[in-house]
């Protein structure tokens, strides 16, 4: 079992930034990639961003390219997602996802690839 654990989730004015932090605990030897995803109230879960084992491939949706950034540190068995720019289209809940596979650039944004997920944190921006 994996455990996760979002942190980092807040309110902030548009334009501003927050970094969102995801540790892990458990099996974590076994998990391959890290994803975000988010979800707004009336809308379906969506893909954020995922990053490989190393850190060396990394996956965005194409609303958070050139804004956001993952990344890991594996000695710290954490995940980050650096988000800048923010707009108030970004408010949703936030949460961290980890798989035990090797995943494709397609099936990264997939969420039936992951198999543990955090409780989530909220991101709240105002226009």
């Amino acid at each position: 079992q994996v455990q996760l654990v979002e942190s980092g989730g807040g309110l902030v004015q548009a334009g501003g930034s927050l970094r969102l932090s995801c540790a892990a605990s458990g099996r974590t030897f076994n998990v391959y990639g890290m994803g975000w995803f988010r979800q707004a109230p009336g809308k379906e879960r969506e893909f954020v961003a995922a990053i490989s084992r190393s850190g060396g491939m990394t996956y965005y949706a194409d609303s958070v390219k050139g804004r956001f950034t993952i990344s890991r540190d594996n000695a710290k068995n954490t995940v980050y997602l650096q988000m800048n720019s923010l707009k108030p289209e970004d408010t949703a809940v936030y949460y961290c996802a980890a798989t035990l596979r090797i995943i494709s650039t397609a099936q990264a944004m997939e969420i039936s690839q992951y198999d543990y997920w955090g409780q989530g944190t909220q991101v709240t921006v105002s226009s």
